[in-house]
């Protein structure tokens, strides 16, 4: 009863296809690419050994796999499950069959064919992976059925299917791949035509959820929502009384990434919230912290229980109080009474260490009796430090004022809580300190400055300001860390060969360089502009990326620069929502241009060094193994779910959305994406240029290629500049193309300190002018 449908597996099947196609048209391409190769190569020097085993592994993505994934599922008594797996493993079987007779074999050189040491007889490869494609469909068939432990070791065998198919010779990497998105698509098949647990929520299988919880429901009547909030339902006893049901069928306490970014600029001190790992636990959760604060005084919606649907999501049962929501209600009809109400519910929260936050309008529920009464607990917290109710402080006045106005609001909250808790709520009146569903709540109806301007009045104190993100400490660790780099890294060669090089550089070439540092930083100023959809100030805009050479570049994460722009578009008149999406835009076009580009240079790498003869020997093999098992049990921990993986899809998601405007604007599109390739191409021409002040003979391709990887990789690294980890990856990437250490060294460190660090000193001169005149 629990059984449905969802739209996502319709994506899931487009990217599914997609994928198979674009690695179609790569195997169709003559030859195999050498980083292909290598990892071929290399994985056939695993001991011959583990053959036996290995064969035996790939049964599971064989017809011995699918009769007894089938077979044991209807054993237990799940035909459902048997039915899905029992047609994902045979469609995967006969796509990929389909797919050898259409396609033919992929030919390969004999140089590979000769370093195939299991015995590989021809010269040839199916396309795509048979065994993948079917140990993948069916996972995925049955990922719905499963635990999340469960259904991790499912995939965690799939890698191993695929890791066989390429030691034992029957496929390429390639159609490895590829045979794991065509069996992801063919597991997902089932879903769309018979449905899957979760997907769906009947109203049987509520009312029998009610029946098994001990209630006697005469109607159950679900109401309207949106379709990212949580099913809800009113009930009607046998005994006349009303009840309200919330399912609630997904994680809705998310603060994302793009949500912590912003409370960052805004300089908010606060501490991250617990996070929560099932919705059953949200269920449970909230109804914690409901009894908590009704036994603290506070008026809340009382809570009667809390369950689960089987083979369905969890519920939270309240009962139905009638009476208005404070967003439905006139100015006239909020008395003042009602509102010290409200904020003496507020101080008894922070009495008792309860935060609320999500105090919006729509969930204070003022009943027949003129009493607020605050529900949706979804997104509160139980034993934070004192000060967070200075959150709460300020969602509800910002909540307050889009109800009565900005006045009464300061007026009644002055009158009620402590000075220090509405001073503490002042940096929170941003929105960059307030979630989306505050902005949606306030757009067009209240002014956060005016409402801060307001309250810092009514409280004789400042209102906060932007200031200079570099802190005595950063700039502490940029020099300790400067030093270090500079001075240690050339030890990797002779320090005596490097101070020659350096001393021999055609100081011309030099001049090159840092020309094209600067020429990057001032095209960088097109991503601004091409990012937002207002006209902004040619001049000023370049000035702001000139200084933001200083503010970015001396930060961990680069959040001077997001900082200062935003200061920028915010002095021009831009709503802060506004601006915000601009930068959000902006690091998803850095995103997703340097993620292209460095694909590209990987492959370009890989044309230029010899990377099928390069041997790695048995025990790096097991030490990528080690540090891989421990990758896959972070990721696989609670920790790496709620912390990593969940976040990241989150990042990802908003990206594509921030993105969506500009592909539909051609202007937009130019100026974004000329800023984002011009400032990697430049800086990479620096690179070159320095390069070529110690030795006329390089590959140039490649140099940029190295430089575009070793930037990007290295920028992951959480130092202000990608400190230590760019200069390694530049040295690694230019002594593997063979160029002599200590000309690599000497110019990898002479390239950053000219093209990344020489323009943060006209950055601060800029930046200090800049703040003499308003502009930032």
């Amino acid at each position: 009863m629990s059984i449905g449908r969802h739209p996502a597996d319709v994506a899931r099947l487009v990217l599914a296809a997609g994928v198979v196609v674009a690695c179609l048209f790569a195997a169709r391409a003559p030859g195999v690419n050498p980083v292909e190769q290598s990892i071929f190569t290399e994985l056939q020097r695993l001991p011959a050994g583990l053959d036996r085993a290995l064969h035996v592994l790939t049964w599971a993505g064989w017809w011995p796999g699918i009769v007894l994934a089938a077979g044991t599922a209807a054993y237990l008594g799940r035909a459902r499950l048997s039915l899905a797996l029992a047609w994902s493993g045979a469609v995967a079987w006969l796509l990929a069959l389909l797919m050898h007779a259409l396609i033919g074999h992929r030919e390969v050189s004999a140089g590979l064919v000769a370093a195939a040491t299991r015995g590989l007889a021809t010269g040839t490869f199916d396309f795509p992976s048979t065994h993948v494609a079917i140990a993948a469909a069916l996972a995925t068939a049955a990922g719905p059925y499963l635990t999340r432990t469960v259904r991790g070791a499912a995939w965690v065998v799939v890698i191993a299917v695929a890791v066989a198919d390429v030691v034992l010779a029957y496929n390429l990497p390639l159609g490895v791949f590829a045979g794991g998105f065509l069996g992801w698509g063919a597991g997902t098949l089932p879903h769309l035509a018979l449905g899957a647990p979760g997907r769906g929520t009947s109203r049987q299988a509520v009312l029998v959820a009610l029946q098994q919880a001990g209630l006697d429901p005469a109607t159950v009547t679900p109401l309207r929502r949106r379709w990212n909030e949580p099913l809800r339902y009113d009930i009607v006893d046998t005994a006349g009384e009303r009840l309200q049901m919330k399912v609630v069928r997904r994680l809705h306490r998310s603060a994302g990434p793009g949500y912590q970014t912003r409370r960052l600029l805004a300089s908010v001190e606060t501490e991250h919230d617990a996070r929560l790992s099932t919705p059953r636990h949200e269920v449970e959760h909230e109804a914690y912290v409901t009894l908590l604060a009704e036994r603290a005084g506070v008026g809340t919606v009382p809570v009667l229980l809390a369950g689960e649907i089987h083979y369905g999501p969890p519920f939270l049962i309240r009962r139905a109080i009638g009476g208005r929501l404070l967003s439905e209600l006139g100015p006239a009809e909020v008395d003042d009474g009602l509102l010290a109400q409200l904020w003496r519910d507020v101080a008894a929260l922070g009495a008792v260490h309860i935060a609320h936050h999500d105090l919006r309008a729509q969930n204070i529920l003022v009943d027949g009796e003129g009493c607020p009464r605050i529900v949706d607990f979804t997104f509160s917290r139980v034993g934070g430090p004192p000060g967070q109710a200075a959150q709460d402080a300020a969602e509800l006045l910002v909540s307050v004022a889009s109800v009565v106005g900005i006045h009464r609001a300061v007026q009644s909250a002055v009158r009620t809580l402590p000075a220090d808790t509405l001073r503490d709520a002042l940096p929170h009146l941003q929105t960059l300190a307030l979630h989306h569903r505050f902005r949606r709540q306030f757009a067009g109806q209240v002014s956060l400055s005016a409402l801060r301007e307001a309250l810092a009045d009514a409280l004789d104190c400042p209102v906060p300001s932007f200031h200079s993100p570099v802190q005595p400490t950063t700039l502490a660790l940029l020099i300790a860390g400067g030093l270090a780099v500079y001075l240690l890294l050339p030890e990797l060669s002779s320090i005596g060969e490097v101070r020659s090089a350096v001393l021999r550089a055609d100081w011309r070439y030099l001049l090159v360089a840092v020309g094209a540092g600067m020429a990057a930083v001032l095209i960088s100023a097109l991503t601004i502009l091409g990012a937002c959809t207002e006209r902004l100030p040619v001049g000023r805009t370049v000035a702001v990326q000139v200084a933001a050479a200083f503010t970015g570049r001396t930060t961990a994460g680069a959040l001077g620069f997001y900082g200062i722009n935003l200061s920028f578009l915010e002095r021009l008149g831009l709503p802060r929502a506004h601006a915000v999406g601009v930068l959000v835009l902006n690091r998803a076009a850095t995103f997703v241009v340097a993620g292209l580009m460095t694909v590209v240079g990987v492959l370009i790498i890989g044309n230029a060094v010899p990377v099928g003869t390069v041997h790695i020997g048995w025990q790096w093999w097991v030490a990528a193994a080690g540090v891989a098992a421990v990758l896959v049990g972070v990721l696989v921990s609670r920790f790496g779910r709620i912390r990593l993986l969940r976040p990241g899809i989150r990042l990802a998601r908003e990206m594509w959305h921030s993105m969506l405007p500009v592909l539909r604007s051609p202007r937009r599109l130019v100026l974004l994406v000329t800023g984002e390739v011009g400032f990697l191409l430049l800086s990479a021409g620096g690179l070159a240029a320095t390069l070529a002040a110690f030795t006329p003979h390089f590959p140039v391709l490649a140099v940029l290629a190295v430089f575009v990887v070793g930037s990007t990789l290295g920028q992951l690294l959480p130092t202000p500049g990608g400190l230590g980890a760019v200069e390694g990856a530049l040295i690694a990437g230019l002594t593997a193309l063979g160029l002599d250490p200590a000309d690599a060294i000497a110019a990898a460190l002479v390239n950053r300190a000219l093209t990344f660090w020489l323009p943060v000193l006209p950055g601060v001169v800029v930046f200090r002018i800049l703040q003499q005149r308003g502009t930032v």
